[in-house]
């Protein structure tokens, strides 16, 4: 059976009654190494209803917020044609004072997403957590590509980059040295997470690209990097973003799922429903 909506049967909520809106998002066309990640949201959604909806750590239960999956947002291959649809299914989650959860697909569809929560909120900074820096203005002939994405996201609000352990020397000239942290940095020095945390802004938009994560313990992804941070280090730097920050609205994406290995797709939801957790379960 093919599951539609987060959390399965055990997480029922009708769209007008929801807090929470996650939006699937199933696009691949602009990836550069290993393609899949347009069967992540569906990965996730069926690795979903196995997560247990009570969260220890923050004594709650986020989904009696409720919690609705819109059909997914499809629009070809055309990367403009995809941040635009994003951008108004996000805008239209924004405008009804809900919170939109993006789950892709590759970065790509993110960007939509940016200009979408820019829009919605004064006093803005996106955080990226994220093996690349994303600081490309082009690649491969396209300003939409998944490798642009944080280039994008500087064009509408101020960047925190975090996690960062792989680049490209073309994006030197882009790097903000105050509002980036490498994860060679933050693994011998972890007081570095905290002066992350001061560089935001009131208001945040977190952007995950699953590759965050040290391969390890997140090997689906498209693009894996070693030396990231595992599970346990970075949400407790995110807990602490949650409770600090008012944090609008986040996604998660570049999730390539293994016909082999069902756990990272598990962890993945569990990135999401943590996350969540840390938002309404305070």
């Amino acid at each position: 059976m093919t599951i539609t909506n987060f959390g399965g049967d055990e997480v029922v909520y009708g769209y007008d009654e929801s807090k929470i809106i996650i939006v699937p998002v199933p696009y691949d066309a602009t990836s550069t190494y290993i393609r899949g990640a347009d069967r992540g949201p569906s990965a996730i959604l069926e690795a979903s209803p196995a997560l247990e909806f009570y969260d220890i750590e923050t004594d709650s239960e986020a989904y009696k917020h409720g919690i609705h999956t819109i059909a997914p947002v499809k629009s070809g291959d055309d990367p403009a044609d995809v941040t635009e649809a994003v951008y108004l299914t996000v805008s239209r989650i924004f405008k009804e004072n809900r919170f939109p959860v993006v789950i892709g697909g590759n970065h790509t569809v993110s960007v939509g997403a940016f200009r979408a929560a820019a829009e919605a909120f004064t006093n803005l900074t996106i955080l990226q957590l994220d093996a690349h820096s994303d600081l490309r203005p082009v690649y491969e002939g396209s300003h939409l590509n998944h490798a642009c994405a944080a280039a994008r996201a500087k064009e509408y609000a101020p960047l925190v980059q975090v996690g960062i352990r792989s680049m490209a020397a073309e994006e030197l000239p882009f790097v903000d040295k105050k509002r980036i942290f490498y994860a060679h940095e933050l693994y011998s020095d972890k007081t570095l997470y905290d002066k992350a945390l001061r560089q935001l802004s009131g208001n945040v938009y977190i952007t995950l690209d699953i590759d965050v994560f040290d391969p390890s313990v997140m090997p689906s992804t498209g693009t894996p990097e070693p030396g990231g941070p595992d599970y346990r280090e970075l949400m407790f730097f995110l807990r602490e973003v949650f409770r600090k920050r008012n944090v609008t609205g986040f996604d998660v994406v570049e999730l390539c799922p293994s016909d082999t290995n069902k756990a990272p797709d598990f962890m993945a939801a569990r990135v999401i429903y943590q996350m969540l957790s840390y938002k309404f379960g305070y």
